[in-house]
C-alpha cells in the first residue's frame, strides 16, 4: 500500500513537471512567434521608406537641376543585404539628407509627389517609432524569462538566448557581444 501511494506521489509530481515543461515551451514559442511578427512589421515598414526615399532622387533631381549625386546613401542601400538594426540606421541618414534637400531647395515642396514621399516618410516614423516599442516590449518579457529562475533551466535545454532590442544603439556596444539574434 506504502508503495502505492509512492509511485502515485511521484507520478503526480513528475506529470505536474512535464505539465510546467510544456508550459514553458510553449511560452517562449509564443514570444518568439511575437518576435518574428514585429520583425516582419519593422522590416515591412523600413522597405517602405526606402522605397520612398529611392522614389525621391528622382523628383529631387527634376526639380533641382544639381548635378551632384543625390541620396547616396540610398543609391549605396540598393545593392546591400543588411540587418534591420543597419538599414534603420542607414534609413535615417538617407531621411536626413532628403530633409536638408527639402530646406535647400524651397521649390521641392511645390512639387506634389515630393510632398506625397515627405508626408508618407512621417507617417512612417510614427509607424516605426509603435513597432520598436512593441518588439521592446516582447523582447524585454522574453529576454527575463531567458534569464530568470526556473524558466532559464527550460531556455538553456532548448538553447533560447536573450536577443537584443531595437533601439538604433551601436551594435558594437560590449554589453551586446554574447547576444545573437
Amino acid at each position: 500500500m506504502n508503495v502505492l501511494i509512492i509511485f502515485i506521489f511521484v507520478f503526480i509530481i513528475i506529470c505536474i513537471l512535464f505539465v510546467w515543461i510544456i508550459n514553458t515551451y510553449n511560452k517562449f514559442q509564443n514570444y518568439i512567434i511575437r518576435i518574428n511578427e514585429a520583425e516582419t512589421n519593422i522590416d515591412s515598414t523600413l522597405r517602405t521608406r526606402f522605397d520612398l526615399l529611392n522614389k525621391s532622387i528622382d523628383i529631387i533631381k527634376a526639380n533641382t537641376n544639381t548635378e551632384e549625386d543625390v541620396l547616396n546613401i540610398i543609391v549605396k542601400l540598393r545593392s546591400r543585404k543588411l540587418s534591420n538594426f543597419d538599414l534603420d540606421r542607414q534609413l535615417y541618414d538617407g531621411i536626413n539628407e532628403f530633409q536638408k534637400y527639402k530646406e535647400t531647395y524651397p521649390e521641392l515642396k511645390n512639387s506634389e509627389v515630393f510632398t506625397k514621399i515627405d508626408i508618407s516618410l512621417n507617417e512612417s516614423e510614427a509607424e516605426i517609432i509603435a513597432f520598436r516599442k512593441y518588439y521592446n516590449d516582447i523582447i524585454t518579457e522574453y529576454n527575463k524569462m531567458v534569464k530568470s529562475f526556473p524558466s532559464n533551466i527550460i531556455a538553456l535545454f532548448f538553447k533560447f538566448k536573450p536577443k537584443l532590442y531595437f533601439d538604433g544603439k551601436d551594435m558594437s556596444d560590449d554589453d551586446t557581444k554574447d547576444f545573437k539574434l
